[in-house]
């Protein structure tokens, strides 16, 4: 099993929530996060004085799939959340050891 991390612009949340529901993904984790890249940040007027904005809002979104399911699972995510410019996100891909259902008990495969 691999856990599929993608930080993502936050307008783009539901078109990967479809899109990963299209291709099988049943459950997944979305968090609101700040962060930067090459995108860097950007400076902003308040009240007649300029600040820095360093870090930008993005959506962290993360599923766990059977090993199988990977590429399906990018390459949705991809189609979904490209814009073409810059800020369009990463997708990170971890391995996951073990998953087990509270409710049930049920362990790795039979729990996702």
């Amino acid at each position: 099993m691999k856990q599929v991390t993608a930080i993502i612009k936050p307008f783009k949340l539901e078109e990967v929530r479809e899109a990963l529901g299209e291709v099988g993904v049943s459950g997944l984790t979305v968090t609101e996060v700040k962060g930067f890249g090459r995108q860097k940040g950007h400076t902003e007027l308040y009240r007649g004085a300029e600040y820095v904005v360093d870090f930008l809002p993005k959506v962290k979104v993360e599923v766990v799939v059977k090993d199988d399911d990977v590429e399906r699972c990018i390459d949705a995510i991809v189609k979904a959340a490209k814009t073409g410019k810059i800020g369009d996100g990463k997708i990170f891909i971890t391995p996951v050891e073990q998953v087990v259902r509270i409710r049930t008990g049920e362990t790795n495969d039979a729990a996702i």
